[in-house]
């Protein structure tokens, strides 16, 4: 834990160093170690803040702070958590030589469909959503992921629970290298979309073909495609895996960016181990 702990401390103040940015000379604790608390907190204290404070207190001497200026200040570095995440995915993509990346979504709920009225989070029928595979209702978000053929993050998506894979894709500003290629499940399916990809970005996007779809696939190619697709499963696994019970939040833009430190947790993990 303590070297995890170090390299995602160089990792920040090295970009905030190269980016330029410099710390508030009346801060008590810098940019960098806010960032590096709000990251074990996900990644080892599922989300816990108080907690993972402690542990830096305790075992790297950082200095008090109250918790309220803590998470103010974490809300406005969260332009800056973003932007280091775009940066460690495109040193991902530049090293992933196949040029295979794989999408999915997972559903994020608030609450499940009970207890909707007595939210407070969120209120709109945008946030309500249906998970097929577990046959069910949920009020929330979805977040659409891109990850490589390791299943390692590279680009993510937050949008409310209603909205179909395909719409929210459409909405996501897709940032892959040239004759990359993007594996998809049936729920993508587009022809329009997947043409666009082609003549535009030089992205094969290969989803999974329905049954009544005017594309068929070869036996083979669609061996690669469910092959592929599942990998992706595993991640969402992975990062849900870090998730308590329930994430606690005041408001809808605090719970989206504990969502962002878990998926960013799990990317640093995959990439240091």
């Amino acid at each position: 834990m303590r070297e995890q702990t170090i390299t995602i401390y160089c990792f920040i103040d090295d970009f905030f160093h190269a980016t330029g940015r410099k710390d508030d000379a009346h801060c008590k604790i810098t940019d960098a170690e806010l960032l590096t608390t709000a990251l074990l907190s996900a990644r080892f204290f599922y989300g816990n803040l108080h907690s993972a404070y402690g542990y830096m207190q305790a075992h790297h001497g950082v200095r008090h702070i109250d918790k309220s200026g803590f998470v103010r200040r974490l809300h406005r570095l969260q332009p800056q958590l973003l932007a280091l995440f775009t940066a460690l995915g495109r040193v991902i993509k530049e090293l992933n030589c196949s040029c295979v990346y794989l999408i999915d979504s997972f559903p994020v709920p608030v609450c499940d469909n009970i207890p909707i009225p007595c939210c407070h989070l969120l209120e709109s029928e945008a946030y309500r959503g249906k998970c097929v595979s577990k046959r069910r209702y949920f009020y929330g978000f979805r977040v659409q992921v891109v990850t490589t053929s390791d299943g390692v993050p590279v680009q993510f998506y937050i949008h409310a629970g209603s909205f179909a894979d395909i719409t929210a894709f459409k909405a996501m500003e897709l940032d892959l290298p040239q004759d990359s290629q993007l594996y998809a499940d049936a729920a993508y399916t587009c022809y329009e979309v997947e043409d666009l990809l082609a003549e535009c970005e030089q992205i094969e996007f290969r989803c999974c073909r329905k049954s009544n779809s005017r594309r068929k696939d070869e036996p083979h190619r669609a061996f690669l495609k469910e092959h592929y697709r599942k990998r992706i499963e595993t991640s969402f696994s992975g990062i849900t895996g870090f998730f308590p019970k329930k994430i606690h939040a005041v408001t809808a833009q605090g719970f989206i960016l504990k969502l962002i430190l878990f998926i960013f947790a799990y990317t640093l993990t995959q990439v240091i181990e």
